[in-house]
């Protein structure tokens, strides 16, 4: 299934700038980043929850925010491409 996870982690202190590492490594770890703070994730049901938890065990719920758009397996249809940055099939095997 096809999760967009978006972010906003406040850095305006230390704590902060290493929480927003950890996040995009975590996100990183599942997924494609698409914009800065916008992950495109294909993962099946047991790797969402280890990513969910693993999110929701750094953030800060009183500075930071979390969105998650589930666009379920029939997610082809549902995203549209414009503009720089070749899109990025997500079934596609990753090379890093």
């Amino acid at each position: 299934m096809l999760v967009i996870v978006s972010y906003d982690v406040s850095t305006v202190d230390p704590a902060g700038k290493k929480r927003l590492r950890t996040v995009a490594k975590i996100c990183k770890d599942y997924g494609i980043r698409v914009q800065n703070s916008v992950f495109e994730c294909n993962v099946d049901p047991v790797q969402w929850l280890n990513l969910k938890n693993s999110l929701l065990s750094v953030y800060s719920p009183d500075l930071d925010s979390l969105r998650f758009y589930y666009l379920g397996s029939n997610y082809k249809n549902k995203v549209e491409h414009c503009g720089a940055k070749m899109a990025v099939d997500v079934e596609e095997t990753l090379i890093l």
